[in-house]
């Protein structure tokens, strides 16, 4: 009996898998422990193997491809609606293979061991962005109940927290300065060491092809570039731009019905960082419509002109985003258009 496909429900150490054959008949439904997995796949013949991209996913697909199978990882929200009733393991792996043989279903592309390591970097980064953002907030809140307000911005946080360390800082009860040193040490630790992550995102930057044509688009820095670089690879997974527009989550939300065309606000769906980034960097290209009117990008001024400076920036976005498609997919730098 030839099992044609598997639907692989990962887990921490309990896995589920379903296969079938050829003409639909059911060939296992069980569950297997991390440390058979592999060698359970290593004696099947090659087959299609559907997996939720989650945790451990690509990994997984990796090991799995390694072994001659051909793997297909997919969103968990498009496998869904394949779960027929309740909810367990072997429903889910059920789903799973099912859904993998799906003509309309969209795959997720495994990533290389590289890109995940970029990624993490990424990750770690932005964990410690975020941390930083959080002893400022608890500086800024205890020395206010002092009646000392700590100026705006990153850099006063910093210089305040140097300040505390250095004791010259005063007008605080010894316990609070106590308190206050504590914390202003874990800034100024965190400040430097966030140097380190964006220090190390350049350097990547500069060994990646793909992230030095992404950096020759206006409003692309090395961060975005080497992000998007390691999320998407040469970006052939999407069909167009506008593709991977909608899926970074920067095209209107559709609600249409009835031949009327509904448009709402964009979706805000997809990798919530990589659009973050990309939408803060073309909010420095509106600022540029203001401070360098000779610089700016003819068609962004010309919608500010109509349009509120928020809603231009999510549009360059959007913009910017089918530009990066173009550049990965064409392997070339970004050439600006000229009347």
């Amino acid at each position: 009996m030839q099992v044609t496909t598997v639907g692989l429900d990962l887990a921490k150490n309990i896995f589920h898998i379903h296969g079938v054959t050829e003409t639909g008949e059911v060939a296992f439904n069980r569950p297997l422990r991390r440390a058979q997995v592999l060698a359970f796949f290593e004696r099947l013949s090659p087959c299609l193997i559907g997996i939720e991209a989650c945790a451990s996913s690509h990994h997984w697909g990796r090991e799995l491809t390694k072994l001659g199978h051909t793997v297909r990882l997919m969103p968990p929200m498009y496998v869904k609606p394949y779960v027929k009733r309740g909810k367990s393991d072997a429903v889910d792996a059920e789903a799973i293979c099912e859904a993998v043989t799906r003509p309309t279903m969209r795959f997720v592309e495994i990533k290389s061991e590289d890109q995940q390591a970029l990624l993490s970097l990424h990750r770690a980064r932005d964990f410690v962005v975020r941390q930083r953002t959080q002893l400022i907030n608890m500086l800024r809140s205890l020395a206010a109940e002092f009646g000392v307000a700590i100026a705006r911005g990153v850099t006063r946080a910093i210089d305040f927290a140097k300040g505390i360390i250095e004791g010259k800082q005063s007008g605080f009860p010894e316990l609070s300065q106590d308190v206050l040193r504590v914390l202003s040490r874990q800034l100024v630790e965190l400040h430097n060491r966030l140097r380190w992550y964006e220090i190390t995102m350049r350097i990547q930057a500069r060994l990646s092809r793909q992230a030095q044509l992404l950096q020759t688009i206006p409003g692309v820095g090395p961060v975005t570039a080497s992000a998007v670089a390691a999320t998407i690879g040469s970006g052939h997974q999407f069909k167009s731009g506008r593709e991977f527009a909608a899926w970074l989550g920067l095209t209107p939300r559709n609600h249409s019905s009835g031949g009327k065309e509904r448009l709402g606000k964009i979706t805000k769906m997809g990798d919530r960082y990589l659009r973050q980034l990309i939408v803060v960097g073309m909010t420095s290209r509106v600022r540029q419509v203001t401070n360098h009117p000779e610089r700016a990008d003819p068609w962004l001024t010309k919608l500010l002109q109509r349009k509120p400076a928020r809603l231009a920036t999510v549009a360059m976005a959007n913009k910017t985003a089918r530009i990066m498609w173009a550049v990965l997919t064409r392997n070339e730098p970004y050439r600006p258009h000229t009347a």
